[in-house]
């Protein structure tokens, strides 16, 4: 039970970061290109590659470190870290047909799905 607490931590420290990441970047750069959510998963792309292998190399560090902060912080700050994460490791492995069918099917349906919302959204609306 205290992994949820862990997590829920993390999930709240990392959606304040979030928040104050993406409008510093915005107010300091604009927002005629996505600044601030670039700069976010970029950074939580560093983040999450840096935590997922010092922490598994760190058999002594409490368990508490990895649901604090690749599942709660990294996963309210940005989802995008855990896709590259996903690619990169299926990369790793030789799975390049998995990784290209991943990578590709992710951008293509995810369009697709936010274009379905916003057909959706203007008929009930």
């Amino acid at each position: 039970m205290l992994k949820y607490f862990y997590i829920a931590l993390g999930g709240s420290l990392g959606a304040i970061a979030r928040y104050w990441v993406g409008s510093t970047v915005a107010d300091k750069m604009g927002t005629k290109f996505p600044y601030g959510t670039f700069v976010i998963n970029i950074t939580a792309c560093l983040i999450i590659g840096f935590s997922l292998v010092f922490l598994g190399r760190r058999a002594e560090l409490s368990p508490a470190w990895r649901f604090l902060i690749p599942v709660g912080f990294i996963g309210a700050y940005s989802t995008f870290s855990t896709f590259e994460w996903e690619t990169f490791s299926s990369l790793q492995t030789g799975a390049f047909f998995l990784a290209a069918l991943y990578v590709a099917l992710s951008l293509f349906l995810g369009l697709l799905a936010v274009w379905c919302g916003v057909l959706l959204a203007r008929v009930v609306s």
